[in-house]
């Protein structure tokens, strides 16, 4: 196999950054539907976004790329897809809000952590303290400066939220086993999802029909957070700098507090500013190393 060249991988590292953009963008448009059940959400959203990563193959091609996949990348980012969100969404019900986050919020961590075990894959000590970097900035702004404590009670919602963590993160490293599979295929993966999430809907939730904002929001959630966003995440993943966007990674909630405080839906405070002064600190350290630190991945069809 020959390696990709470098502009190539710097190219999927860059794609991967977009999607953290695109991500950032989901606070905002959670609070929008936030009067329609969760799992419709997430199958309304899934199903526009699967619709949109697989036509973006061209004529026939991504679908064809998306169920032709192997089995074993299908069922991966099927069950990561899937398995994310879902404990995601169980932990709010069974935990505090600010614990959640902050025990979710570990999947950019536990992605460098995985990366330095991975055959192939260089890691310097710069990217790590990039990444505590982030993680810290993450832990102020959320927790606002103050104290948080975890009691025995609400455990199964911290499990859930590190369940979430880990699906997310192991299936950020693993996913470059996959790196001759089109991106594209992840279209498939997310239709699947949408099936997933409307089975979930229809048994546990009563269905919400959604507002004309809610419906543009969730066409706007369903085409760039979700379907453009994991369609450029998975190249990156494939072919790009995998230590670096795990770093990057704790710029989406930060970005998300700072999209927020701009609508007016949350207040400014000193922790918003530290947050983003440790986040390009820990950004910049993190990239000072990438270069050297990480070969390239194999190149194949995107």
């Amino acid at each position: 196999m020959s390696a990709r060249p470098p502009h190539a991988s710097t190219a999927a590292t860059v794609s991967g950054g977009i999607a953290i953009l695109l991500w950032s963008s989901l606070a905002l448009m959670a609070v929008i539907t936030t009067a329609l059940p969760p799992f419709e959400v997430l199958a309304i959203s899934f199903a526009i976004g699967g619709t949109c990563a697989m036509l973006l193959g061209g004529s026939g091609a991504g679908i064809v790329a998306g169920w032709r996949q192997p089995l074993p990348a299908l069922l991966l980012a099927v069950f990561a897809l899937f398995g994310y969100h879902a404990l995601y969404f169980i932990a709010f019900r069974l935990a505090p809000p600010v614990e959640v986050n902050l025990i979710n919020y570990l999947w950019p961590l536990l992605i460098v952590v995985f990366a330095a075990m991975t055959p192939g894959i260089r890691l310097h000590l710069r990217q790590v303290l990039g990444t505590l970097l982030g993680l810290v900035g993450v832990v102020v702004m959320i927790s606002r400066g103050h104290g948080f404590s975890m009691t025995e009670a609400n455990l199964p919602g911290y499990l859930a939220a590190f369940g979430a963590a880990l699906v997310w993160s192991s299936y950020s490293v693993i996913n470059r086993r996959f790196h001759a599979v089109p991106s594209s295929a992840i279209g498939a993966a997310c239709l699947i999802v949408a099936a997933l999430a409307g089975i979930v809907h229809g048994v546990f939730e009563t269905t919400v029909a959604p507002s004309p904002a809610q419906w543009l929001t969730l066409l706007l959630m369903g085409l760039g957070p979700v379907g453009i966003a994991f369609r450029l995440w998975d190249r990156g993943t494939k072919h790009g700098d995998i230590a670096l966007l795990g770093t990057l990674s704790y710029a989406a909630p930060v970005l998300s507090t700072l999209l927020l405080l701009c609508s007016g839906n949350v207040d400014a405070h000193w922790s918003q500013a530290l947050a983003v002064i440790l986040l390009l600190i820990g950004a910049v350290l993190s990239a000072s190393a990438s270069n050297r630190a990480n070969p390239s991945a194999p190149e194949s069809a995107d």
